[in-house]
Order: structure tokens, then sequence, then C-alpha cells
């Protein structure tokens, strides 16, 4: 029903490359401390970047490849500790067998034991001296303890903790400023000393979530990778948003000057670290259809299905140069899976009419296209389990949400407007000003008839936020013959900001002479001809809309002369023609269906389909014109011969 908003080496945005670019780097400067940024906002993919490197890593004995997530960590121990005991504590389970690394991880561990015991002393001073020992300081000293005199925290006697805490004082006195430096060196050289001994080429430590601590955790952490940048063979690889690790900065030292020259202290600390910055880049308009097309279909067919699968292939391709196409072509589809199935048909639909605006309006962002699609089919399946479900059109659901969550105040407004009948005169008034000043009037399921605006000039309503809705009303499919109560229903959530919509550029007007009559269709016709395969999928798209979208379907709708002049050259789209009939309601369709579409559909497989569906015309009781059309078509049919 959903898609879990979880990392995964499942790659659905070609991330693969930029995962192959870090490893390639860490592999070739294998003798060099290393460190490497990841950077992105949150929900960019950060965290399936460094799962793919974990992967490409997994088979190499040779190198050690620990996970660390600091937030999962926070508030429990010195997250400085806790790094480096993950650190050892991986190598020392690669390498279980080798006694000379055992003794050596011990000294390593047995070393940030002292560096815990020494701040809990340092706490237990304070509080002593002000005559309150805190009962969590005393706690925290106890189980520290524990780990260095064998015993469990409830069996230390007094003269253990003295003993210790002696040992500990004069290791803080040891650690002051002045001998800092040496007691770095000498964590360096046993650490050093320990990748010796487990003969390994890297180290690989991949730190993750570090832009969801507090700042203070996340400080830490940077200062215990910072503890390794001179050490041979240790490679980082930090995946953070530079502005929360920035704003940590500024919170830890807040006494810094905002500025040094071109950059502020927090962004050198941060350059100071990371030596190699990946930035991750927002995704396009083609990145972002493709990805809603991945996670529809994802979502419908499991990620173990085979048509899953050749689409993720296939995505990748498109995906290597997207400057070169809006998405995923259908020819590609048909060719890599033998035909376009219903729910890649279904997926691509939906994602040419969403995509331009949840690309301006999630800001390229991965996690906000997958938090769209999700709450869409969790609505979904809210209706559907309230039984209500076949009053939701998915296509008119994705449209309300825009709405939404990207300019509530124009949601608002419909709902509105929409309250008592399901029909917002407003927004009729809109989507008919949007479309030329001129509009019929429409009978909504469930609603009332609306009122006609022929002739009127054009009416537009007085809502905020105006720009965005009409460029959000010129979406297929308009709303009027919609009763939208349903889907105000489903969707009565918190909501956000934004908007866009983009157009067909240069091809707008052959668009138009598409939509036009015959005589305009057929003048057309050279350049239908010379149209690249994206292009003539991106006209078929725009005039499927328009024919679905229709009103009207007794009589031939705006954009079906167009559609088969498409397919009469453009042969790919045959098995979308076909689909796009058997998709129309057939109580509402006239006889042009079963007629004229001989030059449209000449390939096999389509004809056969299209034959079926005519067949089913002649069959069914509910539309007795349709009926009567197709069984006489079906008498005059000769042997061998096309409609």
């Amino acid at each position: 029903m959903i898609v879990a908003d979880n990392e995964t080496a499942v790659d659905l945005l070609y991330y693969e490359a930029i995962a192959r670019t870090v490893v390639r780097l860490v592999s070739d400067k294998s003798d060099e401390p290393l460190s490497v940024g990841v950077h992105g906002d949150w929900g960019a993919g950060k965290s399936s970047v460094l799962m793919m490197v974990e992967e490409a890593f997994a088979k190499e004995d040779r190198v050690l490849c620990v996970r660390f997530n600091g937030w999962l960590f926070q508030g429990y121990e010195d997250a400085k500790a806790v790094l480096i005991e993950t650190i050892v504590e991986e190598l020392l389970r690669k390498r279980s067998t080798s006694a000379k690394v055992s003794d050596q991880a011990k000294q390593v561990l047995r070393r940030v034991d002292w560096m815990k015991i020494a701040r809990k002393v340092g706490g237990l001073a304070f509080t002593a001296a002000t005559g309150i020992p805190h009962p969590d300081t005393l706690k925290d000293l106890y189980a520290a303890v524990s780990g260095l005199v064998g015993k469990s925290a409830e069996n230390i006697t007094g003269a253990d903790l003295k003993s210790v805490a002696d040992q500990a004082g004069q290791y803080l006195k040891e650690a002051e400023p002045d001998a800092a430096p040496q007691q770095m060196h000498a964590f360096r050289e046993e650490f050093e000393e320990l990748l010796r001994r487990a003969d390994i080429d890297r180290l690989v430590v991949l730190v993750d979530d570090l832009d969801r601590c507090l700042p203070e955790t996340a400080i830490e952490t940077l200062e215990a990778i910072r503890l390794f940048l001179f050490v041979p063979k240790a490679a980082f690889v930090i995946a953070a948003d530079e502005g929360m690790i920035e704003y940590a900065v500024r919170q830890h030292f807040p006494d810094l000057p905002v500025a040094t020259g071109p950059a502020t202290y927090a962004r050198n600390y941060l350059e100071k670290l990371i030596q190699v910055p990946f930035r991750l880049p927002s995704l396009g308009y083609a990145e972002t259809r493709i990805y809603i097309t991945l996670l529809l279909v994802l979502n419908e067919c499991g990620e173990g299905s085979d048509e899953f699968a050749k689409l993720v292939g296939l995505a990748q391709q498109a995906l290597q140069r997207p400057w070169k196409g809006p998405g995923l072509s259908r020819e590609a589809v048909a060719k890599a899976l033998g035909s376009v199935p219903d729910s890649v048909e279904r997926a691509l639909n939906l994602a040419h009419r969403i995509a331009p605006i949840l690309t301006d309006g999630a800001r390229g962002n991965p996690r906000q296209v997958k938090r769209f699609i999700n709450t869409m089919m969790l609505r979904l399946a809210i209706a559907q389990e309230r039984g209500f479900g076949d009053d939701i059109n998915l296509t008119v659901l994705a449209k309300i949400m825009l709405a939404e969550r990207f300019a509530p105040e124009v949601y608002d407004a419909i709902a509105r407007g929409a309250a008592g009948t399901g029909v917002s005169q407003e927004l009729i008034d809109l989507e008919a000003a949007v479309h030329g000043g001129e509009a019929e009037g429409a009978t909504p399921k469930g609603g009332k008839k609306a009122a006609a605006t022929v002739g009127e000039p054009p009416v537009f309503p007085d809502w905020p936020n105006l720009e965005w809705a009409k460029q959000w009303a010129k979406i297929d499919p308009p709303l009027a013959e919609y009763d939208l109560r349903p889907y105000v229903f489903v969707t009565r959530d918190r909501r956000s900001v934004f908007g866009a919509v983009t157009s067909l550029g240069e091809l707008d007007e052959l668009l138009a002479k598409l939509s036009g009559p015959p005589l305009q269709v057929r003048q057309a016709t050279a350049a239908v001809v010379r149209l690249t395969s994206t292009e003539a999928e991106q006209l078929f798209d725009a005039l499927r809309a328009k024919v679905a979208a229709a009103e009207n379907l007794g009589e031939q709708p705006s954009g079906a002369q167009g559609l088969a002049a498409i397919c009469q050259y453009h042969a790919f789209l045959q098995p979308s023609l076909v689909a796009l009939l058997r998709s129309l309601p057939v109580s509402k369709l006239g006889p042009w269906v079963v007629t004229g579409w001989a030059n449209a559909v000449t390939n096999e497989e389509p004809k056969a389909a299209f034959e079926a569906l005519a067949s089913e015309w002649a069959a069914q009781s509910e539309n007795k014109q349709l009926q009567a059309a197709a069984k006489a078509v079906a008498k005059m049919r000769k042997p061998g011969s096309s409609r």
C-alpha cells in the first residue's frame, strides 16, 4: 500500500553513480587518511548512498566497513567514545581469530574506558565540591568502573571506586590542555598498530544521520572523526546536511566571530574536516516524473515483480542523461517489457499530470515526493475500506492533493464551495476561464447541475493565490463534473505551500492543431511525421488527457483525431490508445468510438486488442446506441480487412 521511507539499495534515482565514485575515491587513496562528505537536504537520499557504498565493500575481505549512526546513541553515551568503540569492536569481530588483534584492541578500548572514567571523575569532583553529588553522576561512575575492575556495578566496593577514581584523577590531570597533544598522539599510535595487526587495506567508517543529532552530539562525533584524520588507511564517509552541521558549530562555539574572510567560521570548520564534498542534486522534472512512475509501479506490483525490476533498469538508462527527455518512454517500456502493462500505463499517465507541480513544490526532494505518493495511496486505501473507493478517481485525488499540499488557501476555497452539493461554482468558473472563457454546465457525480457560463466573459473567483490557482486549474482532468465531497473528506489534513505547471513549449502550436477539426489535423500531418518518439509521447499524453476529461463523450471529443494521427506514424503508442479507449465509460460513449481507427491501430497486438474491445461493446446492453454501432461495423467488416 505504501513505500517505506527508509534507506534502500534499490536505486530509483541512479545514485549508484555517486556511490561508485565514492568507492573509487576511497579505494584509490587506500593508504591516505580521507574524509568524504555526502551532502544534501533531509530526504535527499544520503542514507541510501551510504548503503550502496557499504554493499560495494561487503565482499572485500581486506576492507573493514563500519556503519555508525550517531542519532541512535544520542543521550546514552559519550558520542566520541561510542564511535571509537564501534570501530574497534567491529574490527575485533572481523579478525576475532587473531590474538595479536585481540590484545591490541583491548589496549585501545581500555584507553577509551579511562577517557570515560576521567569525565565522570571530573563531574563527581564538581558536584562533591558543592556538597550535592548528583545520583546520576554516581550511577554513571559505578557503571564505568565496572568495565575496569571486572565486577558488576552492584558488587563494586568503596575501595574499588576510590582506587579507580584516584587513577582516573591522575589520568585527567595528565590529559590537561598542555598534555592533550601527547594523549592524541598516543591514541593514534595505538590505533595505527591495531590496523597494522588487523592486516587490512582500508578502514571505511560510514557516519549517518549526523544532521539529526543535537549540536553537542554532532560536534562530539566530528571531534572523534578528527582523531582519525591523520591515521593511515582510515576513511570516513559522512552523510549530513551542511546547513544543520553549521548550525551545530554555531551553537557549540557561540563566541566565535560570524565570519573570517569570504566564509563563515562554521563553514571553515566543516571544510577543514571534510576533504571531498559531494552534493546530491535536487530532482528536475524528468527525474521527478521517472521517480513518481517507479513509486506507483512499486506500490502496485511490489519490489520482487519482473515488471518493476525491468522498469528500474530502464529508468537508470533514462537517468544517465535526464536532459534528453521528459521521463520514461512508452516505446522503450514496450521494448523492454514486451508491452506496456496496465500498471505502468496508469503510472505513466498520472506521473505526466502531477510531475510539473511536484517538481517545484517538493523542491526536488525525493522524500517529499515519496510522502506525497504514500499519502495519496493511503487515502485511497482508507476510502476503499470505508466503502466509497469506487467514488475516488486517483487522478482527481492527486490534483486535489496538489492544491491541499502546495496552496492550502486554494484548497480551502474549493472545500468550502463544494461542502453542500459537491460542486464549487467558483472552481467551474475558474476552469472555464483558463480554458478559454467558456464552459458547458456540468452535472457532477452525486451533485446538482451547475450553472452554465456559455458566452459570458471569463470570471475569476476572488481567491488568494489566484495566479497559482490558474496554473493548477489547467492540469487535467477538469474537476467540474466530479462530486468533490469524497475527495474533501479524505484530504482533511494540515497543509503547506507552493506552485507551478509547465506547457509543451514549442509543441503547443502543434497541440492546438491536433486538438482541432479534421482538416486542421490533416494539415499537421507533416509535422507529426517529423516528431521524435519523445515529442510524440508528450503530445499523446496531452491529447489523451483532453479526451479522458471530456464532458460529452457522445460526440467525438477534441483531440481524438489528433491521437489517431500520432498513432498512425508512431506505432509504439498504439497500445496506449487502445488502453485509453477501454478506460472510457461505456455508458457515455457515442458511435464515434467504433470507427475511424483503421490507420491508427495497425500493429498486430493492438489491432487484436481493439477488435476484442469492439466485441465487448457489441455484447454489452448498457449503451444501446454503442451496441448497435459496434454490431453494424462487425457485419460490414470483411475477412482480413481492418475497421
